[in-house]
């Protein structure tokens, strides 16, 4: 993986366990009620026993330095950052699949922050939100997949409006409420903020406008492929890049056969890079070996000028990581000419 670029993010972690919340922002008062997808969640004090269901909700809190207010995680489809290595290790992993709605019970919590309604909606293979309710759990879901069911089938949902950053902004805002390290949360935003600038303004703007489609993953070769949909991370890591995503459903997570992907015919592949072992596909030299082996498939354009670039998985999430995810793709583009 790279780098993060940031080293504002290195020190929030380096330091966290000594920051102090100064007058610039307000210690939060309880009891404290946020409106959250649909619901009401009040804390009567900060969590002191909280689960990070799902990557980006366990992220999020170890680079708020809550590594000791953590009795737990699960649902990783990638490596925790480097970053958040040390502190992660010292927090309980309960499964890197979907844990049991038990095991997560069994750790005591007081809070649980979810990252996906695959972990706590209406159709949860871990637990409905209700049923934390009913044990006296409160549950966040993260802003950026409260998302409409009403015009697609699976529980992922649709998105009208491009996503950007301002929905990780609130949950990064209302997360650090809860906990009552605001500073924390508005030095992790003014981070990312500065990332997202500095991306956008090194796109060339007479460049051309890449098409991209951003392949998750696939159970094999022969199966439709789960691809990121037009309005959600993937098509925002395009956009910050001078492009626009090649994919037109507005499904979160449409899956297309490869006759549909060769007739979209991008400029650009990015393949996700999963550290899970569900399928082979996960693997990103699994899907380069597919592109360029398949007699049709190897004749789309990106594969023919090998514009084929790998990006961790999780960024195509509306997560921490897709910033990281837009400079890990840029970056690859810019040494192949793509970028200026």
């Amino acid at each position: 993986m790279l780098p993060l670029k940031s080293t504002l993010t290195a020190l929030l972690i380096a330091t966290a366990s000594s920051f102090t919340v100064s007058s610039a922002f307000a210690s939060t008062k309880y009891p404290l009620t946020i409106e959250n997808c649909g619901a009401q969640v009040s804390f009567q004090k900060a969590p002191e026993r909280a689960i990070g269901l799902g990557q980006n909700s366990a992220e999020i809190l170890l680079l708020l330095g809550l590594k000791d207010k953590m009795a737990g995680t699960a649902f990783w489809p990638s490596k925790v950052l480097p970053q958040l290595a040390e502190a992660n290790a010292k927090v309980k992993l309960l499964s890197v699949e979907f844990p049991t709605f038990e095991s997560i019970l069994a750790e005591n919590p007081d809070f649980v922050a979810a990252a996906l309604p695959s972990l706590v909606g209406p159709n949860s293979k871990v637990a409905k939100r209700e049923d934390f309710d009913k044990v006296g759990v409160p549950t966040y879901l993260s802003p950026s997949t409260c998302l409409s069911t009403k015009d697609v089938k699976d529980q992922y949902g649709s998105r009208a409006q491009l996503w950007n950053m301002d929905l990780l902004y609130k949950e990064i805002d209302e997360l650090s409420q809860i906990f009552d390290v605001a500073d924390r949360g508005q030095a992790l935003i003014a981070d990312f903020k500065a990332r997202e600038a500095a991306l956008r303004a090194g796109v060339s703007k007479d460049g051309k406008n890449l098409s991209y489609v951003f392949w998750f993953s696939s159970p094999s070769p022969s199966a439709d492929a789960y691809l990121g949909g037009k309005n959600g991370a993937s098509g925002f890591i395009a956009d910050v890049l001078g492009g626009h995503n090649g994919v037109t459903a507005e499904a979160e997570w449409p899956t297309l056969g490869w006759e549909s992907i060769i007739a979209i015919n991008p400029d650009v592949i990015v393949v996700a890079s999963l550290d899970r072992n569900r399928w082979e596909l996960d693997k990103p030299e699994a899907k380069i070996k597919f592109l360029t082996t398949d007699p049709a498939v190897s004749q789309i354009t990106a594969v023919k000028n090998k514009a084929m670039v790998v990006m961790d998985g999780q960024a195509m999430n509306p997560t921490v990581r897709t910033i990281y995810g837009a400079e890990q793709v840029a970056e690859q583009l810019k040494a192949l000419g793509l970028l200026k």
